[in-house]
Parts: C-alpha cells; structure tokens; sequence
C-alpha cells in the first residue's frame, strides 16, 4: 500500500469529489487533493510510492473535455492508481475506458476501476445518491484495491474504442432572475469561466453542469424554461429505475 494517497476531480456539482473521498477513506489518514474542476494549468508529478484515485463525472458517455485538456498537465511514473467515473443514472458508455487510456498514457497503471451512478444534473433523477451504502461499496472497492499485489493484472473495462461522441456538455444555458445580487460566485466557480462579469451573461463554452444553479445563494440562477422543464419531465420518468455501482478489479 503506498504511503499517500492523492485524489484528483473534476467535480462541478459534488458528486465525484464524494465518491472518491469516501474511496480514500478504506485508506485511512488524509489525502492530498487536486480539484481540476477550476484549477486550470496546476502541473503536478507522481512518482512509484503515490496512489491517486481519479474521479470525472459523465457527459454524453464520455469524460468533459475540459477535465480531459487538464489532466494532461499530471504525470505519473507507473504510479498505481484507480479511474472512477460518476454518472447520473442512465449510462457512462466509454468514459471509464477513456479515462483508464489517458491516465495510462500520462504513466499511471490502473488498479481497479468504478463507474458509481449520482444524482443527474437534469430533472428529480437519484437525488439523495450518492447515499450510505454507495459509499460503503466505494469503502469496500478501494479497500480490495489498495490490497491488490503490486503484479497483478489491469482490471477488464468495458468501452469501446474509437470512443462514442460526447463529452461537450448539454445546450441548457441557465437563466438568471432579477434577485441576482451580482456576488460573482456563479462567475468564480464556473469551470470552463462562461459566465461574464455581469453574473448572468453565459457563452457557448458552458457545459450545462448547473453549479452556477446549485451554488447560487439567493437562486437567481434557474432553468425555468417550458422547453427544460418538459425535458426534465421526460428524463425523469425515464430514468427512474435505480441502477447500482459498477466494480472492477
């Protein structure tokens, strides 16, 4: 077992950051912490004796393109490592296989992998995940990881290759209300910096992951458009039949 485990995430509404904190804890002590979700240009290095547990959420069956632009800043030295993707109930397609190929070419070995369902940015779609026994799976799942002797084999990931479009994002663009206060938040914790300076003016980069919706303080931010809302209706209905955590080991 290495000596540090170290937690790399791009985590826009929460849901990975949780996932793979609570994977670090079946290791005990604190982990170091890189959250690309709006660090931007950070580079950082990884030697035989780290463990790094990478998390990215799903868009469109596969990983942001932003998150996948930083991680080429981070390099390892067959540093061992797990590859978590998070993914709102209905399918991650190829993004854990495309995040198990990045992190090999950037000189990690993958020792386990998991695709873990949260609550999905659209609609009333598993909201209270992840919950309890997620994370006490997660617990178990890096437990066996970490314990895996150092030649054993790469997990078997299902993908596929060339890998399905997606990752770009969805087209809602969030609306802002007159009870908007201008404190900027939505601004400074926008992951790909579109929202401008006014608080409410929103370009074609946004990914549609709703932090600025779920962290807005007086929600001024909304959705509250016929258009989303039928949609939302619809994926809801859609998508309501709980599906579990996948493992790989």
């Amino acid at each position: 077992m290495a000596e540090k485990i170290n937690l790399i995430y791009f985590s826009p509404t929460g849901n990975t950051k949780r996932t793979v904190e609570a994977m670090a804890e079946a290791a005990g002590g604190e982990p170091g912490e890189m959250d690309l979700t709006v660090l931007g240009e950070a580079r950082r290095r990884f030697g035989k004796d780290d463990f790094v547990i990478f998390g990215m959420p799903v868009y469109g069956g596969r990983i942001p393109a932003a998150a996948k632009q930083r991680l080429e800043n981070i390099e390892g030295e067959n540093t061992p490592c797990l590859v978590v993707v998070t993914y709102g109930n209905r399918d991650y397609d190829d993004a854990l296989l495309e995040l198990s190929d990045l992190v090999k070419a950037r000189g990690f070995v993958v020792k386990g992998a998991a695709a873990a369902v949260g609550r999905h940015t659209y609609g009333e779609i598993q909201v209270t995940r992840p919950d309890e026994t997620d994370f006490t799976q997660d617990k178990a799942f890096a437990a066996a990881a970490f314990a895996k002797p150092q030649d054993a084999p790469e997990p078997t990931i299902p993908g596929a290759f060339p890998y399905r479009k997606g990752g770009q994002g969805g087209s809602f663009r969030p609306l802002t209300s007159s009870g908007c206060t201008k404190c900027g938040i939505c601004v400074r914790g926008c992951p790909v910096h579109a929202i401008g300076a006014d608080c409410s003016t929103i370009s074609d980069a946004c990914l549609s992951c709703f932090r600025c919706i779920r962290s807005c303080p007086v929600q001024a931010k909304n959705m509250d458009t016929k258009e989303y809302r039928e949609f939302a209706d619809m994926f809801t209905k859609k998508l309501c039949v709980r599906k579990e955590n996948q493992y790989f080991l």
